[in-house]
């Protein structure tokens, strides 16, 4: 099956671009399309938005889109992109992505490219919205049956997650190193815990980085993207796969904003500007304080964000402000506040203006474990987050949910 993605994009093929966004979606199945046009619509864009648009390249874009509204294209999923450095570009793209969900109910991503964006780097997206076209039915599966093992190898952590008929039985955490001895180990400790052995195990879903190397070694029914594997964890976990929610998962390197219509994403993004706004800069505040990383989340939840000033998003320049305000006298407390409300701002100001914020916000990963993080992104949403039970093992979680379930369907 081949899933037909339709392209709305400014200006890809002016910097090289567009080859490697047909490379990434033909190694995932997918074919991309560019709508029919109907030129009226680009007479009319400034008045359908609401603010001059100069670009004839996001006119274009905008007419596109349109023609997937009116269902005169054939397209089952969408890719929307413009260049990272253009504020109309930003602009025109949200406003389009609202409208293609507000109309349709195909799934959307979108992205920022670079005149240097490869393949790989787009393949993560690429192949979640080949996911869910393809396999609704499956991410439609609400419960786990059985005994199912998943794994999720991430940049810094690997997880292991075990469950029976429905239950989280055993778990496993530790960093990533070698991929399958990282995997073995954590798997190892999920069994122990779960009182179980390797035989036991009757399906295994990889997911993560290393989910082909893991898949492969260690012969799994299901190897998936974490983008869908994720999702399903998280309203797993959260008790919330009816009706709509938005995840917020915060990793090692990335993150990722996805919002949820019965537990299927329907709209997402990943990535920001730099590991500024991961658990690695976490890792590098804690560090510079000289405390563990599970010290940091409890020293933020007491400080001042507003004691100290943050001005870059950079990971480097972050770290270099945070050394100047220590410097300055600003006490432990206060910078891990702000390294904390740095990172929830970054997610509000980057991602969560590229996706639908719907009630609940579920917060998952490693960093959903720190108290001033929470604390901090709940001060900027203006809202309660909701921290779901093993949130740091997301990903296995679904992994192990969705290994289930496509053995059944197979």
């Amino acid at each position: 099956m081949t899933v037909k993605i339709a392209e709305l994009t400014c200006g890809p093929e002016y910097s090289g671009v567009q080859a490697e966004i047909e490379k990434a979606a033909n190694d995932v199945g997918g074919e991309i399309i560019f709508p029919e046009v109907d030129l009226d619509y680009i007479d009319k864009v400034d008045d359908m938005l609401g603010f001059n648009v100069a670009s004839a390249n996001l006119k274009l874009m905008f007419a596109r889109a349109m023609s997937i509204i009116e269902g005169n294209t054939e397209a089952e999923a969408v890719f929307i992109a413009t260049c990272f450095r253009c504020a109309e570009g930003a602009l025109v793209r949200n406003e389009v992505r609202r409208l293609v969900q507000q109309h349709t109910d195909l799934p959307v991503v979108m992205y920022s490219f670079t005149e240097r964006t490869k393949a790989p780097e787009l393949s993560t997206r690429m192949e979640a919205l080949a996911t869910i076209v393809e396999r609704k039915s499956l991410l439609s599966r609400k419960k786990q049956t059985g005994i199912s093992l998943g794994l999720d190898s991430g940049s810094t952590t690997t997880k292991a997650v075990i469950m029976q008929d429905n239950e989280i039985v055993g778990t496993g955490w530790g960093p990533t190193r070698e991929i399958i001895e990282s995997a073995q180990k954590v798997m190892d400790n999920a069994l122990k815990e779960a009182g179980l052995k390797a035989e036991d195990i009757e399906t295994i879903g990889t997911t993560g980085y290393g989910r082909h190397t893991m898949g492969e070694y260690f012969k799994a029914d299901l190897i998936q993207e974490e983008l869908t594997v994720n999702s399903k964890g998280a309203a797993f976990l959260a008790n919330k796969q009816e009706g709509e929610a938005t995840v917020i998962d915060i990793g090692g390197m990335d993150n990722k904003a996805i919002s949820l219509n019965h537990a299927i994403p329907d709209n997402f993004t990943m990535g920001g500007i730099c590991a500024g706004a991961s658990g690695r800069f976490f890792e590098l505040t804690a560090r510079r304080l000289d405390i563990s990383i599970q010290e940091l989340g409890d020293l933020a939840a007491e400080g001042d964000w507003r004691n100290v000033m943050m001005n870059s998003y950079c990971i480097v320049f972050g770290i270099q402000d945070l050394v100047t305000a220590l410097a300055g006298g600003a006490s432990s407390a206060d910078v891990a506040a702000a390294a904390a409300h740095s990172v929830a701002e970054q997610i509000y100001e980057q991602q969560l203006q590229e996706v639908d914020v719907r009630d609940p916000v579920i917060l998952v990963g490693g960093s959903s474990l720190f108290k001033g993080m929470v604390m901090a992104l709940e001060e900027i949403l203006g809202k309660k987050i909701i921290v779901p039970p093993h949130s740091q093992y997301i990903g296995a979680v679904g992994a192990a949910l969705l290994s289930s379930g496509y053995k059944d369907l197979k």
